[in-house]
Order: structure tokens, then sequence, then C-alpha cells
């Protein structure tokens, strides 16, 4: 049975998160292009000791993924972002979130959910776990589940949310049914902003 979440309070010394948020605030967020609301950093900053930290955490050796795509990266979203997608699952063996966003203005979090028609709360893990729910393979659930009905509100119903708080750091098994809630703030300053990763075994 694999650990599924993993929730950590104060992650990096107050002085190291502070100095991460001010950089974050410093660098260059491109016009939003992606199916999901918001905009990802086009630097890309590296956390010292980072992979080996989140190891610990997880008791199996991890690295991030290769490509890299967002891991290492910020994404602010602002309340008048939107997107046209909405639930979702990431391609890595653990993703993680650190919240970046001052407290006064942080709302909701990261919610996971149960897809409705299925009663499925994950993609499946095993070929015996897709027979038992009607798939031939992964790419045929997540045609029928996610790329049908990921922005559709009716289809979902959640099962929990990770409140959003400064320097929480949130490390999800990424096949589970999940989005990064609702967004905020009207500016860069108190807008939900985060810090991206991606891992895979090492």
């Amino acid at each position: 049975m694999p650990t599924s979440l993993i929730v950590v309070d104060d992650f990096l010394a107050p002085a190291d998160a502070r100095g991460l948020r001010d950089a974050a605030l410093r660098l260059t967020y491109p016009e939003q292009d992606g199916a999901f609301p918001g905009r990802n950093s086009v630097e890309r900053l590296e956390i010292d000791g980072l992979s080996e930290a989140a190891s610990r955490l997880v008791n199996e050796p991890l690295r991030p993924i290769s490509p890299l795509h967002s891991h290492g990266k910020f994404r602010i979203t602002l309340a008048s972002d939107v997107g046209r997608a909405g639930v979702h699952v990431d391609r890595s063996h653990w993703s993680g979130i650190l919240y970046l966003s001052a407290d006064e203005d942080c709302q909701g979090g990261t919610e996971f959910f149960r897809h409705r028609r299925t009663g499925t709360e994950r993609l499946a893990l095993d070929a015996a776990e897709l027979a038992r729910h009607g798939y031939a393979d992964r790419a045929s659930m997540h045609r029928d589940i996610i790329e049908r009905d990921s922005a559709d509100e009716a289809q979902w119903e959640m099962t929990m949310r990770v409140p959003m708080r400064f320097n929480r750091l949130v490390l999800l098994r990424p096949w589970l049914w999940h989005t990064a809630g609702p967004a905020f703030g009207d500016r860069m300053e108190n807008g939900r902003l985060v810090y991206l990763m991606f891992f895979e075994v090492a």
C-alpha cells in the first residue's frame, strides 16, 4: 500500500522561505498559455538539498524528473486567471508543492477528488485495478475520465483539501485526481504563489 500524501509545515528555515518568496516575486512570468489557470516562471531556481530532503520524507531515493518540465519553477495564479482544465494527474513518481503565498492572503489549497461516474479517486496502478474498473490500460482510463471530465465540476466530489499555509510542503502521489484549488489575489504580491516539484525514482 503506497503512501499517498505527506504534509510538512515550516519546510524551509524562516529566512530561507522568505528569501525564496522574494526571489520568486522578481522572476519573469509570461502570459498564460497552458491548460491550467496561472503562469509559470521562465526561470528555474534550485533549493539546495531538495531531492535529498524529499527522499528522506518518502523513504525512497528521488531525483528531479527528466526532462525537468516545470520542476524548480514557480507558479502564480490570480483570481482573474482562467483555464481549460481542472482535475488532473501528473507525470511523475512524486509531485511536490511548496506554498509561498503570505499567510494573510492564503485561500483554499490542494484539493483531491472522487470521480462520480466511476467512483475512482486515482488513476489505476496496475492491470488488476484497471480490469476492475473496465479499462484496458491507463491511457484509456485517462481519456475517459480526465480528458472527458477534467473541467466539468459536476463530475467530481471533493474528498479532501490540504489548506494553504506559507512554507508548507505538500508531497503527493501524482496519480491521485487533484487540482490546485481556487486562485486568489489581483497582483503578484497577494496571489497564489507556489514552488513546483516533480520527482522520479533515482
